[in-house]
């Protein structure tokens, strides 16, 4: 990575840059110079040739660029050294402006902010089920979901493997309106840890088999009288003894039929012996924290718009 950010890079999009423009100037200037005499036994005119002829007598003219259009080359030349003098554009100098992309953003981003102040005011002041229930918060809160959350829960909120549904009444860390908003401040980061080498491979399937007996789904019931404490000894301090999952943690519930990665058996022994760990690069088990991106009200209207997907009839 360090090939990429070293200090000859800048100076090599500099000289890059100063060369192409002092080649082109070069290369109009020495063109309209050049006089191309008639050679012998050609045809001559007003207009010179350039000595290349096909087919016996179709000759090539030397006629010169016209000076409006030479002209306009001239000025685009001009142009660009003025602009690499204002703008970004010689590697990392700024230009004399200081003007950046990232500027320019965060200028329009409090320009459109200080117009929806008064909006977002009011829908401050106001809890998150009522917020729900404004059209306006709930058409606005839309909007933000669609730009920040849609990318791993999905347009319509019904998540993905890896990423929960927002539209049941199943939530890892609570669907309180309070609990919600803390999840879009600070993010989630939820981590399960590997248990393949302290179980083993068959204490890993008899606690497989546990877990699916725990939600109604076919299972071997001698694994299962065996793996219930193995569950108990490693499992329960999270998912609970009875595997209803506890909010503060973030551990699923296990005895409903709602799979954050699905409930097949191969997959729940993979979730027992790898874990689920957060993995940054693909994006699993990590939920981002939106305080750089959103301000308090507007989590506020986001969040009352996640808890409306669930709470249909009072947000009505």
């Amino acid at each position: 990575m360090t090939t990429f950010t070293s200090e000859f890079w800048n100076y090599w999009v500099i000289g890059g840059t100063i060369i192409s423009l002092v080649g082109t100037a070069w290369l109009l200037w020495s063109t309209g110079r050049i006089k191309v005499k008639n050679p012998a036994g050609t045809a001559t005119g007003k207009v010179s040739v350039t000595g290349h002829v096909w087919d016996g007598d179709l000759e090539e003219f030397n006629n010169p660029l016209p000076k409006w259009w030479s002209n306009l080359f001239w000025i685009t030349i001009v142009f660009a050294v003025v602009y690499l003098i204002l703008y970004p554009g010689l590697g990392a100098f700024q230009g004399v402006l200081g003007w950046s992309s990232a500027g320019a953003y965060e200028q329009e981003r409090k320009i459109f902010d200080a117009r929806l102040a008064p909006l977002y005011e009011k829908f401050a002041a106001m809890d998150i089920e009522a917020i729900a229930r404004d059209p306006a918060a709930r058409e606005t809160g839309e909007r933000l979901f669609l730009t920040y959350c849609s990318q791993c829960h999905g347009s319509d909120a019904g998540g993905a493997r890896g990423f929960p549904s927002l539209r049941d009444s199943d939530w890892l860390y609570g669907g309180a309106p309070e609990a919600i908003v803390e999840s879009v401040t600070k993010g989630r980061m939820g981590v399960m840890p590997a248990f393949g080498a302290m179980l083993g491979p068959e204490g890993v399937r008899e606690v497989a088999a546990y877990v699916r007996s725990l939600s109604g789904l076919p299972h071997d019931s001698l694994r299962a009288q065996v793996g219930k404490p193995l569950f108990a000894q490693n499992c329960a301090a999270c998912h609970g003894g009875d595997g209803n999952g506890m909010q503060a943690l973030g551990a699923p519930d296990l005895t409903d039929a709602i799979w954050l990665y699905g409930s097949s058996e191969n997959t729940i022994v993979e979730g027992i012996t790898k874990g689920r760990n957060v993995d940054p690069a693909a994006g699993t088990n990590a939920m981002p924290s939106f305080t750089n991106q959103l301000t308090p009200p507007q989590i506020r209207v986001a969040a009352a718009y996640v808890w409306g997907l669930s709470n249909k009839a009072a947000a009505q």
